[in-house]
């Protein structure tokens, strides 16, 4: 466990003196306070239920960029060769990346989204549940989709290759419900209507945690990593 701290804290610096990182935050603050303020003006309830639930759509299309960088910027640089050949495991490279990421995530993204839940206590009398489960779900969220990018940046070590591919998945995670409903009824329909990422964090936004969304989120992040460490392993043979 101490080496994967050691490549968290290694991202986590690197993320903290990117001014790529800081754009991509203050873009996702002005988009989610547009929104914001929108859903107030509009719904005049002290609720960030559309909001949330409106934002995810932006998360993935920001996801990607956030990303990219995680293990193709490594493979360009030369540099993953040094962290392979240091006493690490392909895993622990992988794993450590990861949670580099979705800890800065929380940091710059989550934590600072934390302001508007002020300004509904101070105007009005929210409803603290809806309110807790939405941030859960906007974590587990971006759990899946980093753990996505992370998968895409161990695959290629052009930074815009790897989000191009993580923005296909995540879109084609994103419509698949919509593909379900043309498929009709059926084993096939009933998989892709599961594999639907927006489906698995409605319920959070509706102050409701469910187990089988937790597992799904659980289960896309164990399997995108997985792939991100065969992926790895794969560069020991080359």
């Amino acid at each position: 466990m101490r080496n994967v701290w050691t490549i968290i804290w290694r991202e986590l610096k690197t993320y903290f003196v990117s001014p790529l990182a800081y754009i991509l935050s203050a873009l996702w603050l002005v988009l989610s306070g547009y929104f914001f303020a929108l859903n107030l003006y509009f719904s005049r309830e002290a609720s960030m239920r559309n909001l949330l639930a409106t934002i995810i759509f932006v998360f993935l299309l920001l996801a990607p960029l956030l990303t990219m960088r995680l293990l193709s910027e490594e493979q360009r640089m030369g540099t993953l060769e040094l962290l392979l050949t240091a006493p690490l495991n392909d895993w622990q490279v992988v794993v450590g990346k990861f949670l580099g990421s979705l800890i800065w995530y929380v940091a710059l993204v989550i934590i600072p989204m934390l302001y508007y839940v002020v300004i509904l206590f101070v105007f009005g009398q929210p409803d603290i549940g809806p309110l807790v489960t939405g941030y859960i779900g906007l974590i587990l969220m971006g759990a899946a989709c980093f753990s996505i990018g992370t998968f895409t940046s161990a695959l290629t070590q052009n930074q815009v290759v790897a989000a191009v591919l993580s923005m296909v998945i995540l879109i084609f995670l994103w419509v698949a419900d919509s593909i379900s409903q043309v498929l009709g009824s059926g084993v096939l329909s009933n998989v892709f209507t599961y594999i639907t990422i927006t489906r698995h964090f409605n319920d959070f936004f509706n102050g409701v945690i469910n187990s089988t969304d937790i597992i799904y989120t659980l289960g896309v992040v164990a399997v995108s990593l997985f792939l991100a460490t065969q992926a790895l392993q794969t560069r020991r043979w080359r």
